[in-house]
């Protein structure tokens, strides 16, 4: 099989990405980048407890590396493993903490509200969390929960925001919990975002060169 496609090195990220959330959820999975090179992959796993992925003496990451290399046809691929040292700026770590509260049977709302207060004292500049699903009634909709600025578009949202999406079945359904994350750290230089406040009166203009008449 081969990923030479822009499609299908897509459907590869995440078929590997569902895998790896499922096999390492006790490490604290938090993501994963694969790179390819002309002769082989690369690819670097984002975990809580990175100890639990490498295993004694380098026993398990061995094994995962001769496990996904055959099956999904990664050839010649380099596994390393990336401590998540601020669990809280990683969106996939804290979109499973939701889930592992939801599925405590704690309020989705009272869940989300927690994670979104714990990312915002961390340091995040704004964070949005989408809740989806049959909430109420039988009838899916949607909520959001949101702090800060999140930039939709443009430089700061291609290089500062990350997010992340993680399901959970519960009696009336199929949740989805989708985590964005804006980081500050990830700017250069850094940015500061404000929120313009809704005046009807302009700014005042300023004026360069000319003295009085």
């Amino acid at each position: 099989m081969s990923y030479k496609t822009m499609l299908d090195r897509k459907e590869l990220e995440v078929e590997l990405d569902e895998y790896l959330a499922s096999k390492l959820r006790d490490a604290g999975y938090g993501g994963m980048i694969l790179e390819k090179t002309p002769l082989s992959y690369k690819l670097t796993i984002f975990a809580l407890r990175p100890g639990l992925v490498i295993g004694h003496r380098g026993t398990g990451i061995r094994a995962l590396t001769d496990e996904l290399a055959k099956k999904y046809h990664l050839e010649n691929l380099a596994l390393s493993v990336s401590e998540v040292t601020v669990p809280e700026l990683n969106p996939r770590i804290m979109a499973s903490r939701i889930v592992q509260m939801v599925e405590r049977g704690i309020p989705f709302r009272r869940a989300a509200n927690n994670a979104l207060n714990t990312i915002m004292e961390k340091g995040a500049l704004g964070c949005e969390i989408t809740v989806a699903g049959k909430l109420r009634t039988e009838r899916s909709h949607t909520e959001k929960f949101r702090a800060g600025v999140v930039p939709k578009s443009g430089y700061p949202a291609e290089a500062a925001v990350r997010e992340a999406k993680v399901n959970v079945t519960l009696k009336l359904g199929t949740y989805g919990i989708k985590v964005r994350i804006v980081d500050s750290t990830r700017l250069r230089p850094p940015v500061i975002f404000k929120e313009q406040p809704s005046t009807s009166a302009a700014a005042p203009q300023s004026q360069v060169g000319g003295g009085a008449s």
